[in-house]
């Protein structure tokens, strides 16, 4: 395994082109190109503010701002685990010429998300001055709930990247599997609101606790859930270890998969 990371250590002109050429395929045929990153966000929030408040008539005077905390985190989540899933599937033919160390394609997807996520925290920025809110010295923290975001979804792009080559199924029950989180965490609902009986699918989804813990920082001012983090870091991190391992051992199935 340790000569595998090296392997990947050298390859980081791919992975930074993987990047560059994700971000640039993203809107490639649009009109507005980059300026959707801002737009996407913005558009979500119209739309969920309208049926929320306007339509079941629910949510406070900082629901706007509770809403897009919630939409961007969420996008950067949800788009990283759909594209780092079909990553390998994506780069097929090139994997079939050349070498390449198939970890590398779900990583790539994760932090071309990632730059889709820092411009969302502009549009939060600007609704934070709207609603006059200030984040306290717990931004302090924000970088290192980034980072095990980071984390986290490499985890899970590796897990689902290696399962999608051998079994093409995920790829469409991921789409209902995503659905069923978005409902489940406290994205555009806060967590309270579910029955007591119900209350383990905020208590145990890490969504629930990464998307509440950017809450907790950049909205209400105070520390996110460290112990609940702390054990998604560390899931994350057994988790990695075990599928990079699996990678370096079973490159010749995938080729012959693909």
């Amino acid at each position: 395994m340790k000569s595998y990371i090296q392997e990947i250590l050298m390859r980081k002109d791919l992975l930074i082109y993987l990047v560059k050429s994700g971000l640039k395929a993203e809107h490639r045929n649009s009109y507005l190109g980059y300026f959707w990153w801002l737009l996407d966000p913005l558009l979500n929030v119209l739309v969920y503010y309208f049926l929320v408040v306007i339509v079941l008539e629910r949510g406070d005077a900082n629901y706007p701002l509770f809403l897009v905390i919630g939409l961007v985190v969420w996008r950067w989540i949800s788009s990283s685990i759909n594209a780092s899933a079909k990553s390998i599937l994506r780069y097929s033919s090139i994997i079939n010429q050349v070498y390449l160390p198939k970890a590398i394609f779900p990583m790539s997807f994760v932090l071309s998300q990632l730059f889709n996520f820092l411009f969302g925290l502009i549009v939060v920025g600007v609704f934070l001055l709207l609603f006059g809110v200030m984040p306290g010295w717990e931004l302090i923290f924000l970088p290192l709930l980034i980072l095990i975001t980071i984390i986290f979804l490499f985890a899970v792009g590796l897990l689902l990247g290696y399962i999608n080559i051998f079994v093409r199924d995920i790829d469409n029950l991921l789409t209902y599997v995503i659905r069923i989180l978005f409902y489940a965490s406290p994205i555009i609902w806060e967590g309270g609101r579910l029955p007591a009986e119900y209350s383990w699918a905020i208590d145990y989804n890490p969504i629930a606790i990464i998307v509440e813990s950017y809450r907790a920082i950049l909205m209400y001012n105070t520390t996110p859930n460290f112990v609940g983090l702390g054990v998604i870091l560390l899931i994350s991190i057994v988790i990695s270890v075990i599928m990079i391992n699996h990678y370096s051992k079973n490159e010749h199935k995938i080729i012959k998969a693909l």
